[in-house]
């Protein structure tokens, strides 16, 4: 079992910067595809960014150039680093770890609210 928390979600004004959290408990992340997804209210659950078992990181077009997605495998921890934050950024920001179908865990997600 795979066991995530995601942290560092807030209030925060237009322009300015969050870093997000997600701390694993169980597997090595380093073992997973692990993605950030976001959730605005009424809208479908976004792929954010994805982080590969290589090292490779794919963004949505939206955020790309603004935010990077980033793995402390000391720590078994994923990070993304949100700048020049917009209004439309505002959702609820999920972490996944994704090894197969049967195998995929989501952590409980952190507000992120852009506004001024």
């Amino acid at each position: 079992q795979v066991h995530l928390v995601e942290s560092g979600g807030g209030l925060v004004q237009p322009g300015g910067s969050l870093r997000l959290s997600c701390a694993s408990a169980g597997t090595r992340i380093g073992s997973a595809t692990m993605n950030w997804y976001r959730q605005a209210p009424g809208k479908q659950r976004e792929l954010v960014a994805t982080l590969t078992t290589g090292g490779s990181s794919h963004y949505a077009d939206s955020v790309k150039g603004r935010f990077t997605i980033s793995r402390d495998s000391a720590m078994n921890t994923l990070y993304l680093q949100m700048d020049s934050l917009k209004p439309e950024d505002t959702a609820v920001y999920y972490c996944n770890a994704h090894w197969s179908m049967d195998y995929d865990f989501w952590g409980q997600g952190t507000q992120v609210t852009v506004s001024s």
